[in-house]
């Protein structure tokens, strides 16, 4: 099944750059309706590639692909993620209701995954392109989300989530505290896109006010705005929809 979010994002990159080209990556093009209409309304500026977070050896193809057909890459978003999934993840309400199985998925998905995909195309990510014109630097933006944070942490559950997402910070924070070293112009962010109206939040809206649940529309908005407007001082960050840092 297709994020609507991320076809969403993909849609929007390309309507704010008409000279840009979107490298959209999924588990199975064959079955992306969603992209696949979209590179038929631009077929010289979209590419659909295979790519499973479960699977080292797909990003590492992926990688080879982008680095013979493209070169380099400005702008590198991370925007997959895992919640619940019917019979088989559930976010737990209690400790007895916590699972191996639903802990590996949660960090392999949530975690290790985007990782994965940084290390690989580590080496392409170079300065300049995007939306805004000739930036000095490139950009790493990976999904996250404000119960990801330990300081935010007031109402507990939802270990796997919860974890693997504070995993995703803390992995992100140090990658970035390595390119800063190295002194790779590159800059690293976490962003948090709010309460989204998807087929990922729905069975958890109940008690999410109407002003809090965002159109995914509205949400990509506000996340590629902050995306175009990150300064090398932003590297390392954790950001909300609304461009407010989170706690760690």
């Amino acid at each position: 099944m297709e994020n609507l979010s991320s076809l969403l994002m993909v849609r929007q990159l390309l309507e704010r750059n008409e000279n840009g080209h979107v490298i959209a990556t999924c588990r199975k093009p064959a079955a992306a309706t969603g992209l696949i209409n979209m590179k038929n309304k631009h077929p010289e500026r979209l590419s659909i590639l295979q790519l499973d977070l479960t699977s080292e050896s797909t990003i590492e193809e992926t990688s080879r692909t982008v680095k013979e057909k493209y070169g380099v890459l400005h702008l590198l978003i991370n925007a997959s993620g895992i919640l619940s999934i019917p019979d088989v993840l559930h976010p737990e309400t209690t400790l007895s209701k916590v699972q191996k199985s639903s802990l590996l998925l949660s960090y392999e998905v949530n975690a290790i995954g985007p990782i994965l995909v940084i290390k690989h195309m580590w080496p392409l990510l170079k300065a300049g392109g995007g939306h805004v014109t000739d930036r000095e630097f490139a950009v790493v933006a990976n999904l996250s989300a404000r119960v990801g944070s330990i300081g935010d942490n007031g109402l507990g559950g939802w270990h796997s989530y919860r974890s693997s997402k504070a995993a995703l910070n803390q992995l992100t924070k140090t990658i970035s505290v390595e390119f800063a070293r190295r002194k790779e112009p590159i800059v690293c962010i976490l962003l948090h896109p709010g309460t989204v109206d998807t087929d990922l939040s729905r069975p958890f809206q109940r008690n999410v006010s109407p002003a809090k649940l965002f159109t995914k529309e509205y949400s990509v908005q506000k996340l590629l705005s902050i995306i175009d407007g990150v300064k090398t001082s932003d590297n390392g960050k954790f950001f909300a929809w609304d461009g407010q840092e989170i706690p760690w």
